[in-house]
């Protein structure tokens, strides 16, 4: 799969003027991202400095402390890449004891770490980047492609739907480009530059604007400096939210840095490459590719997080695999007829014709017929040509079990106490079949609203 970034220009578009913010005693600490795009602020462009005469606090930047680095151990890669020296505070320390808490907090990250987390530093490297950045997406999302919060932002680095356009990131009915592994990294170092580039090299600014708005950092700044005051991390008036992410941040890199000195032992977590891309030749549905490739499909959908629905994106090129089924996907899929993929048909409008009617003809789904023919309502001319999608889960993996007739397509808001299994239970469906109509994480909980769409026999 390919959805390259837009080659765009950051300043262009994020409308700062870096000549505003000449900070003084720059930190080098990150700020927190959940809430990332949601103000897309312009800050003043000039300011009038005052003379700051408080001593500055120290500066976090270190040079690596030498140890003898296990080449097999991702954690060792990515605290050798460190560059930032902690500040010992109470925000640092309250933000410390909170991970320590959480009983299976590591666990669980080490886990999908062990599926993204050597591609994010290996591209952090290539950059030239502090390797703390690699944390961030723990603080975001706690590693978790699949995240969606209240505001909409998605994905591992918890990106909004208006950075994500404003960064170039593809988003359709069929692929969310924030959700995707390689393209939301890419937007998110991008942006995490810029914002250092712009606030005069300061991380811990920058990543305070990476959550807060870089016209809300901004506007700190210049409040701070027209009275005279420091004008650094700790001493600007943010928002509560930001002003905990920045510790929460610096808080795991003390805890990955010196795992000893808090007792913490971190799971083993393998320094190679969880997944190389393979293309695809085409559209393929997800439940086909895995069989192909003999990976569950729960694997599959979370090294490929960016398709939304049973199938690849009908642009898509590439799907990512485990390294060791690359070769056996490669020479299944050169076997596979055309019959066996996602294909289109194309169908011309009849008198009398229906959405209705020719979904239940083609065992699709109106809904389905709206988004792949970008029609609003229910009118369709006749004469006009629709593309209809064709593939077993295009038309409901059950019709190969009843027939077109008995297949009815059943869209369900999910209630409060309600789970896969009890869902599947009561729509006699399967478990399976409910996660590939839906592309859901089956790790994952489902939530109160959330719409499912089922397959279900009618009668």
């Amino acid at each position: 799969m390919s959805f390259p970034i837009k080659n765009i220009k950051l300043y262009s578009i994020f409308v700062v003027v870096s000549s505003f913010l000449s900070v003084s005693g720059c930190q080098l600490v990150p700020a927190d991202s959940e809430t990332v795009g949601a103000r897309q602020e312009t800050a003043p462009s000039k300011v009038q400095r005052t003379a700051v005469t408080e001593p500055p606090p120290p500066l976090l930047r270190r040079a690596p402390v030498p140890e003898q680095v296990d080449p097999n151990d991702l954690w060792a890669r990515l605290r050798g890449g460190m560059q930032w020296e902690i500040p010992d505070n109470r925000q640092v320390r309250d933000a410390r004891a909170y991970y320590l808490a959480q009983d299976r907090y590591f666990e669980a990250v080490t886990e999908r770490g062990a599926l993204y987390l050597h591609y994010i530093v290996e591209e952090i490297e290539r950059r030239n980047m502090p390797m703390e950045l690699a944390l961030l997406p723990l603080v975001e999302s706690t590693l978790n492609p699949f995240a969606l919060s209240s505001q909409q932002a998605m994905g591992l680095w918890q990106i909004m739907p208006a950075t994500g356009r404003t960064l170039g990131l593809s988003s359709d009915w069929w692929y969310d480009g924030r959700r995707d592994l390689r393209e939301s990294t890419a937007a998110a170092l991008d942006y995490l530059q810029y914002l250092h580039d712009s606030l005069e090299g300061d991380w811990l600014l920058a990543i305070a604007a990476y959550n807060g708005g870089v016209g809300r950092v901004g506007r700190a700044v210049l409040g701070n400096s027209a009275r005279g005051r420091r004008t650094d991390f700790w001493s600007l008036p943010l928002p509560a939210e930001t002003r905990k992410y920045v510790p929460r941040l610096l808080a795991l890199s003390s805890l990955v840095g010196e795992p000893d000195a808090w007792e913490l032992a971190l799971p083993p977590l393998a320094n190679a490459p969880a997944f190389v891309p393979v293309p695809t030749g085409g559209q393929i549905e997800l439940a086909r590719a895995a069989e192909l490739a003999e990976v569950d499909l729960p694997v599959l959908q979370a090294l490929n997080p960016g398709h939304l629905r049973w199938a690849t994106s009908p642009g898509a090129t590439e799907l990512l695999l485990p390294p060791e089924r690359a070769d056996l996907f490669r020479q299944r899929l050169a076997t596979l007829s055309p019959e066996q993929r996602v294909s289109w048909q194309h169908y011309r409008v009849k008198r009398g014709d229906t959405l209705s009617r020719i979904a239940q003809t083609f065992d699709s789904r109106v809904d389905l017929l709206r988004k792949a023919n970008k029609i609003q309502g229910s009118l369709i001319r006749e004469g006009s040509t629709l593309l209809i999608p064709q593939g077993a889960y295009a038309r409901g993996a059950l019709a190969q079990r009843g027939g077109p007739a008995q297949i009815e397509t059943r869209d369900y808001k999910v209630r409060r106490g309600d789970s896969l299994y009890r869902i599947a239970r009561r729509f006699k469906v399967k478990v399976t079949d409910l996660i590939a109509w839906n592309a859901l994480n089956p790790q994952a909980t489902i939530y109160p609203g959330q719409q499912l769409t089922m397959y279900v026999r009618g009668g």
